[in-house]
Order: structure tokens, then C-alpha cells, then sequence
């Protein structure tokens, strides 16, 4: 995750408006960032949220 921003809130807010704008999907996000999916669910769970597929969006 050495592109993405450090900072949680800053992570979530970022992930949450690339998903909202140009992914599907987590995954897809994961894939094309090249970024391990279970690290960016870690560093937002750390905070209380997790990802909601059918929504396409952290929560």
C-alpha cells in the first residue's frame, strides 16, 4: 500500500470515491492498484469499517 494514503480516514475516503467512480469491485480496485486486498480491509477494519460488496463501499 506504499501509493495509498497512510492515514485511515484519509484511506477510507479515498477507496470509498474510487470505488464510487471507477471500480465494481474491491478487487478490481485491488488488482489495478496492485495492493493486497486483505491489507487495505485490515487498515480500514482497524477503524470500525468494513467492506459491503453490495453496496460497493466501505461501512
Amino acid at each position: 500500500m506504499n501509493h495509498l494514503p497512510k492515514d485511515p480516514v484519509m484511506l477510507l475516503s479515498y477507496v470509498n470515491t474510487q470505488l464510487r467512480d471507477f471500480y465494481p469491485s474491491l478487487s478490481e480496485l485491488c488488482a489495478s492498484l496492485d495492493v493486497e486486498q486483505a491489507d487495505v480491509e485490515s487498515a480500514l477494519g482497524a477503524i470500525g469499517y468494513v467492506y459491503a460488496a453490495e453496496k460497493n463501499r466501505f461501512e
